[in-house]
C-alpha cells in the first residue's frame, strides 16, 4: 500500500524537513498568495498556493512541492519554478518522501540531494557572509498589527528594497500599479530601518527619514498610514514654519512634507524662501519620493533641487508607471526598478478590481460649424474636434449631453469620478449634473480642484468616507488623477482627451481598489482615450529610453529661415457655440470587458473567445436546451461561466450588441453557437399559451398561476425561473399560500414538477 499525497506529506515529508533543523515555526503549509481573480456576485476565480513555504529569519527562503509517494518527484517542478520566480524565492525543491530534488534560480540548474539544507545553510547560500549591523537590517520583521500584513508582493517589494539599502544602493525605485499599497510599502520600509537602527553614518541611533509629496492630501494620507510610528513623526508646512518664526522642525525622526512647503515663492519680496536649506545637507537617512515620477526627478524642476541639497541620503522612489517617454527622468535619476508589480498582475491575482468600458459616442463628436451658431470668438477652421472642445470650444448643449448620459448609465448612488479638461469644464459639468440628477442633495456632485482649496478637500475626504453615500459624484480635472484612496469607485468617466500613458494609468488606478460588494468599475468614455489600452505600452515591457542629444548651432548660418507664420494670431478667447438646428444625441455604446491580458476585448474578440468556451459544454441545441430548460442546469452552467470571467451582466450586454432587449440570453447563446433565429420571451410565452401544456391544466387557479409566471418572464427575463423564486412567485400571484396554490396541481411536489416541466415547454 502507498501513501496518499496528504500520508506522504504528514509520514515522510514533514519529518525529513524537521530532521534538518527546521522548525515548526519556520514552516508554512499551504501559503495562499493570491486571493483570485475577483467574479461577478461576490465570487472569486483559483487561488495560487505552494504546498510548503520554508522562512528564517523573517525572510521566505525556499518553496517544497509535495507529492503521493506513487508519482514521479519532478511532477510539477517547472510550475513550482514559476511560482518560485514570482515570489522572488531563490530554491524550489520537488519530492514524493523519497527523492528531493532541488533546483536553484539563482544558479538556473538542479541536482538530486539526499537531504533538505538547514536553515543556516540556505541563508548563507542566499545572503553569503554579512555584517551583523547588515544582517540585523535585513532580517529586522514586519510590522503586524491584528489581521493587517503585507501581501506577498508587498514583502518582496519591502525586502527587495531593505536589501538594497543594507548593501549600500543610494538610489532605489519601486513600480507598482495604483492601489497596490504603495505607502503601506513605505511604511514598512521606515518601520523596519528605523527598527534595525539603521542610518547612513552606522552609528547606533534611528534614522531620520523625509516623505515627499506633491499634494497635501497624500501627505495626509501618508501620516495615516505611518500612525504606528505617530510618535516620532513630524510635520512640515508653512503654518508650522511661520509659527517657528520661520525656522524648520527638527525635533523628530520621521518628517513629511510637499515640496511646495520646502520650497515657497514670496510674491511681497519677489524672491524664493527655500525652507530646506535649513537642513544640514546629511540631516536625512533616508528620503521616500511618493509618486515620483510626477517631476521630482527632472533636471529642470525645483524639487530636484532639494534631492540634490539630500544627495548624501537614500532616495527611495514610488511610482505606478512604468518607463515611458514622458517619465524618462525619472527612471535615468533611480536607475532600473529593484521590482514591479503591474495592474494586470494585481486584477488577476484578486488584489484589484477589474472593469468593463463603455465607449460612448455623440452626434457632436466631431462638429461642422455654422457661424450663425457662434455666440462668443471666432473659428480658424470649419471642423471642430474633440481636442478642440472646452480648451478652445465650449458647447454647453454637450456638456449637458454628457451630463444626462453619464446619469442614465450609472446607479444613482454609485461613487464616480468625472475627469475633466480644466477647472472650468469641471464647475460646468457639476452644473449640468445637478440639472438632470435625481437626487435632492446639494452635494450629490461637487467640483473638487484645487481652486475649491479646503472646501474642495473636505468634500474629497467625506467622498472617500465609505460610510458615506454624499458626495457621490466628483468633477475635477488633474487634482485627482494620482494617489487618491477611494476604495468604492464604481465609475471612472473621461471626458478630457488624454495623450499621455502615464497620466491614463494613473486615471484607471482610481477605480482599482478593492470594496467589499464591488466586483467590478466602469469607465465611460466619451472622448477616444481607452484606446490607450491597445497600445502596446499598455501594461507592457518597460520600453529603453533614448535622449536624442539636442543639434549644436551653427554659428556659420547667415541665411536663417524665416519663422513660420501662424495662420491666425493665437488668442485665449474661448469659442461658445450654440447649436440650434441639430439635434444632440448618444449615436453609440460599446460596452467591452478587461481579459486576462489586462486588454479590453473588442466585441468581435470577445464573441469568438465566447464560443469557443461555450463550446465547453454542450454540442449542439439539444444539449444547450437541455443545461437551459432545468433550472439547476443553468444555474450550474451560469457559475461555471462565472469562474471563466464571463458574468450574467456581459451575457445581458449581448443582448444590446444583437439588438435583441426583449430575448432570452438561451436565444443570443444559440444564434452565437449555432447560427439561430433570435425569438423574443414574447413569442415563446404565445407558443405556450397555445401549447398542450396550459390546456391540460383543468383547474382553473392552476392555469392562472402558470399564465402570471409566463407574465413574469416575459417582462422580467430568466432569471424569474430560478429555482428558489417558485415561492416568492407565489407570493406575487394574490392566489393563496403555498399549501393553497400547490393543492391545485395535487401538491407542492406536484407544483414544482410542473414549475420545471413549463421551463422546458417555454423552450422547446
Amino acid at each position: 500500500m502507498t501513501y496518499s499525497e496528504s500520508d506522504t506529506r504528514s509520514k515522510l515529508i514533514d519529518p525529513s524537513i524537521k530532521s534538518s533543523k527546521w522548525l515548526e515555526s519556520n514552516i508554512v503549509r499551504e501559503y495562499y498568495f493570491t486571493d483570485g481573480r475577483k467574479l461577478i456576485g461576490g465570487k472569486r476565480g483559483k487561488r495560487y498556493f505552494i504546498d510548503y513555504l520554508l522562512t528564517y529569519k523573517n525572510t521566505n527562503l525556499a518553496i517544497i512541492e509535495a507529492k503521493a509517494e506513487s508519482k514521479d518527484p519532478l511532477d510539477g517542478l517547472q510550475q513550482s519554478i514559476n511560482y518560485a520566480q514570482r515570489l522572488k524565492i531563490d530554491f524550489v525543491y520537488t519530492t514524493n518522501g523519497h527523492k528531493i530534488y532541488e533546483h536553484s534560480l539563482k544558479e538556473g540548474k538542479g541536482r538530486f540531494v539526499e537531504n533538505y539544507p538547514t536553515p543556516d545553510e540556505l541563508f548563507l547560500r542566499k545572503y553569503g557572509k554579512q555584517t551583523l549591523k547588515a544582517r540585523d537590517i535585513i532580517t529586522h520583521p514586519f510590522h503586524i498589527e491584528g489581521t493587517m500584513k503585507p501581501r506577498f508582493y508587498q514583502q518582496i517589494a519591502v525586502q527587495k528594497s531593505i536589501e538594497a539599502i543594507a548593501d549600500g544602493k543610494d538610489r532605489v525605485l519601486l513600480t507598482l500599479a495604483t492601489g497596490t499599497g504603495k505607502t503601506y510599502i513605505a511604511f514598512q520600509i521606515a518601520y523596519r530601518l528605523f527598527q534595525s537602527k539603521w542610518n547612513r553614518d552606522g552609528s547606533e541611533r534611528r534614522p531620520k527619514i523625509l516623505f515627499l509629496a506633491d499634494r497635501n492630501v497624500l501627505k495626509d494620507q501618508s501620516m495615516n498610514t505611518f500612525n504606528p510610528l505617530e510618535k516620532d513623526c513630524v510635520e512640515i508646512n508653512g503654518k508650522i514654519i511661520k509659527k517657528r518664526g520661520g525656522r524648520v522642525p527638527t525635533a523628530g525622526n520621521i518628517f513629511f512634507a510637499i515640496y511646495q512647503s520646502l520650497v515657497i515663492k514670496n510674491e511681497e519680496e519677489d524672491n524664493v524662501l527655500s525652507y530646506y536649506k535649513q537642513y544640514p545637507s546629511n540631516f536625512f537617512d533616508l528620503i521616500i519620493i511618493d509618486e515620483c515620477h510626477r517631476g521630482s526627478a527632472n533636471d529642470e524642476s525645483s524639487w530636484r533641487d532639494i534631492l540634490n541639497h539630500f544627495g548624501s541620503s537614500v532616495h527611495v522612489g514610488l511610482t505606478a508607471t512604468p518607463k515611458r517617454d514622458d517619465n524618462a527622468d525619472t527612471y535615468k535619476y533611480f536607475g532600473e526598478p529593484i521590482y514591479e508589480y503591474s495592474l494586470k498582475d494585481g486584477i488577476n491575482d484578486g488584489f484589484l478590481t477589474p472593469y468593463k468600458v463603455k465607449r460612448i459616442q455623440t452626434n457632436i463628436d466631431e462638429y461642422k460649424f455654422d457661424p450663425n451658431d457662434i455666440i462668443t470668438g471666432e473659428l480658424d477652421k470649419q471642423i471642430v474636434e474633440l481636442e478642440q472642445f472646452e480648451r478652445q470650444v465650449v458647447i454647453p448643449k454637450r456638456t449637458e449631453l454628457i451630463a444626462k448620459t453619464i446619469l442614465q448609465n450609472m446607479s444613482p448612488m454609485d461613487k464616480s469620478i468625472i475627469f475633466c479638461v480644466n477647472q472650468k469644464h469641471a464647475l460646468d459639468m457639476k452644473i449640468a449634473i445637478d440639472k438632470h440628477k435625481t437626487i435632492k442633495d446639494n452635494n450629490y456632485c461637487v467640483r473638487v480642484t484645487s481652486d475649491e482649496g479646503d472646501i474642495g478637500r473636505d468634500f474629497l475626504e467625506m467622498f472617500q468616507n465609505n460610510d458615506r453615500d454624499i458626495p457621490t459624484i466628483l468633477t475635477s480635472s488633474k487634482m485627482l488623477t494620482t494617489g487618491v484612496d477611494a476604495k468604492n469607485v464604481r465609475n471612472i468617466i473621461l471626458t478630457a482627451p488624454i495623450k499621455s500613458m502615464t497620466e491614463f494609468k494613473q486615471i484607471i488606478g482610481r477605480g482599482t481598489r478593492v470594496f467589499e460588494g464591488k466586483d467590478f468599475f466602469t469607465i465611460m468614455d466619451f472622448v477616444g482615450a481607452t484606446n490607450l489600452f491597445y497600445d502596446p505600452k499598455w501594461d507592457g515591457e518597460d520600453e529603453p529610453i533614448e535622449t536624442l542629444p539636442k543639434p549644436p548651432k551653427d554659428k556659420g548660418d547667415n541665411d536663417p529661415k524665416p519663422p513660420e507664420t501662424p495662420l491666425k494670431p493665437p488668442t485665449n478667447e474661448k469659442v461658445t457655440i450654440d447649436i440650434k438646428g441639430k439635434k444632440l444625441k448618444v449615436i453609440n455604446i460599446e460596452t467591452t470587458y478587461v481579459g486576462m491580458d489586462g486588454i479590453p476585448l473588442k466585441t468581435e474578440a470577445y464573441l469568438e473567445l465566447l464560443i469557443g468556451i461555450l463550446g465547453k459544454f454542450y454540442n449542439d441545441e439539444d444539449g444547450l436546451r437541455s443545461i437551459w430548460s432545468n433550472p439547476t442546469n443553468r444555474n450550474d452552467l451560469l457559475n461555471k461561466l462565472k469562474e471563466m470571467n464571463i458574468d450574467e451582466a456581459q451575457l445581458n450586454d449581448l443582448k444590446i450588441i444583437f439588438e435583441a432587449k426583449n430575448s432570452d440570453i438561451y436565444d443570443i447563446l444559440a444564434h452565437l453557437s449555432f447560427n439561430l433565429d433570435i425569438k423574443t420571451r414574447a413569442e415563446r410565452v404565445l407558443h405556450v399559451e397555445d401549447s398542450e401544456f396550459v390546456e391540460k391544466l383543468h383547474n382553473e387557479k392552476a392555469k392562472s398561476f402558470i399564465e402570471f409566471i409566463l407574465e413574469r418572464y416575459k417582462k422580467d427575463g430568466v432569471k424569474e425561473l430560478d429555482e428558489d423564486k417558485l415561492g416568492k412567485l407565489v407570493d406575487l400571484s394574490g392566489l393563496g399560500s403555498v399549501r393553497e396554490v400547490a393543492d391545485n396541481f395535487g401538491g407542492i411536489r406536484d407544483m414544482r414538477d410542473e414549475y420545471f416541466e413549463l421551463q422546458r415547454e417555454i423552450y422547446r
